[in-house]
């Protein structure tokens, strides 16, 4: 049995993954991004052990569900599904950052940063990570004309470069990145054509299952198969130069392996 906590989950996906894992025997901690949206997610799926409360487009509230995780106790996976998509209006959070980069880059980072080092990571990654740019010249789009696909590929690849940078860093913890496919979600919209029914499967997996396949680091998947990244995934300047930007916004940098 392991004990796993899902960001972003109070709805669709990361609600869907944590069922699955409760159905296998798993312990969930789930997350919610206000107090309200906590005790909808507490009667969605009642056999959670706790629901953390934060809204992740904050460094402040990404410290404090870090600390709420912590007060839990050490976890054997977290998987980092809290994402927004790009058909959102381009916005800056409280700290002048790009929401979508707050949320979707920075967020895994800090937490990574400041969780007790479960066994596993997973990172939600997406298909469109493949049209993404490693450049850290203008990552909050304050200079350059504002696109919201790119700016949600760009941060998809971010997650990818962060999954391989800790498996690099961490050797002790399975770091592993993944797309669920384009499927009909809030963010994937009610066109996407992809099988709603598998996009979960694989974090479950790969948080939690005794399958040999699944006990890999540094590997990016879909639908349970490894699958291969944008070749810049392998580029360690690229990662550390990310982790490094990364730290300086959080001032906070990765611990080093026990």
């Amino acid at each position: 049995m392991a004990r796993v906590l899902i960001t972003g989950s109070s709805r669709r996906l990361g609600l869907m993954v944590g069922e699955l894992l409760v159905q296998q025997g798993h312990r969930v901690v789930l997350h919610a991004r206000d107090a309200r949206r906590a005790v909808d997610t507490r009667a969605a799926l009642p056999a959670v052990d706790d629901v953390l409360v934060g809204d992740l487009a904050s460094i402040d509230a990404m410290r404090s569900v870090a600390e709420q995780a912590n007060a839990t106790g050490r976890f054997g996976a977290v998987i980092h599904n809290a994402g927004v998509g790009y058909r959102e209006r381009y916005l800056v959070t409280a700290d002048g950052l790009s929401h979508v980069f707050a949320i979707n880059v920075l967020a895994p980072y800090l937490l990574t940063a400041l969780i007790m080092p479960p066994n596993r990571l997973v990172h939600l990654s997406s298909g469109m990570h493949q049209g993404g740019s490693a450049g850290l010249g203008d990552p909050q789009w304050e200079r350059r004309r504002r696109q919201a696909a790119q700016a949600y590929s760009d941060s998809k690849l971010f997650d990818v470069l962060l999954a391989f940078g800790v498996a690099r860093h961490r050797p002790d913890v399975r770091s592993n990145a993944l797309e669920p496919g384009w499927v009909p979600t809030r963010m994937g919209g009610p066109g996407a054509p992809d099988d709603i029914s598998q996009a979960h499967v694989t974090q479950a997996w790969l948080a939690a299952s005794d399958d040999p396949a699944a006990d890999v680091t540094g590997q990016y998947f879909y639908h349970r198969r490894p699958r291969q990244p944008l070749p810049v995934a392998y580029d360690v300047a690229a990662r550390e130069a990310l982790s490094d930007y990364c730290a300086g916004l959080a001032g906070v940098p990765l611990p080093p392996s026990d």
